[in-house]
């Protein structure tokens, strides 16, 4: 297991840190097997609004998909149960763990809960004998590597984004108005560079609880970065 953490929440922001962690540590998948939620994908009928009644499934692409995109990884959705079985069982017998021993020592807080989960991740990837290959998993996966067998392969920034805040981030898109400004719900922006009627490309990375990173792009261009509330972006729909 790469990446166990808890969320109060499931958020598309939560996945993302997921792949950020993953990425930057493991190195960038050949795919990424996952489930039809909402967060992965667009399904037509199950999660269209109004206004866009006419989009297809996979017709739009969501927050967590545009970062698979950037990096270069294709998405593999699994369209049934018994298709999730390799990916459920050891998450079943990880939850059955933690469950227990939470409800055991009387553990209820996240941060609390979250030392119990790094206790089982550790013990599942490099104590626990694995029943279908016979092997401690963090074991197969260093000979893995080492054979040069895995499909990992290096993480790179692809140009002309500059940093890992370019690609693991929230995105939108606004045109610049009359007064070089562009709106995001409440909030107005006057950003440096920006000409009336820009195409800008937004990409948000909250930083924590309280600020959010704004890095402001015309097609390969940086042109400001700034750093906004969180509580300011109340309202704006990604």
């Amino acid at each position: 297991m790469l990446f166990a953490k808890l969320f109060n929440h499931e958020t598309t922001w939560g996945h993302i840190q997921a792949l950020q962690s993953v990425f930057l540590t493991q190195g960038l998948p050949l795919n990424y097997y996952v489930d039809s939620h909402s967060i992965f994908r667009f399904v037509r009928s199950r999660d269209e609004l109004h206004d866009k009644h006419h989009l297809e499934t996979d017709e739009t692409n969501p927050q967590w998909k545009q970062v698979l995109d950037d990096c270069g990884v294709k998405v593999i959705y699994a369209l049934s149960a018994p298709a999730k079985g390799k990916i459920e069982r050891p998450y079943r017998w990880l939850q059955d763990h933690l469950v227990r021993t939470c409800v055991r020592d009387n553990v209820t807080q996240v941060r609390h809960g979250q030392l119990v989960l790094n206790h089982e991740v550790h013990h599942y990837n490099h104590r626990w004998v694995h029943s279908t290959t016979r092997e401690i998993p963090a074991i197969r996966f260093e000979n893995a590597l080492r054979a040069k067998q895995s499909l990992f392969r290096p993480f790179h920034i692809k140009p002309p984004y500059k940093n890992v805040k370019d690609i693991f981030c929230l995105r939108l898109e606004r045109t610049a108005d009359a007064y070089r400004k562009i709106s995001l719900h409440t909030l107005q922006l006057k950003l440096n560079g920006v000409n009336p009627g820009d195409i800008l490309n937004l990409r948000l990375y909250p930083l924590n609880a309280a600020t959010t990173e704004l890095r402001c792009w015309r097609r390969h261009t940086l042109l400001d970065v700034r750093i906004v509330k969180n509580d300011d972006l109340k309202g704006v729909h990604f």
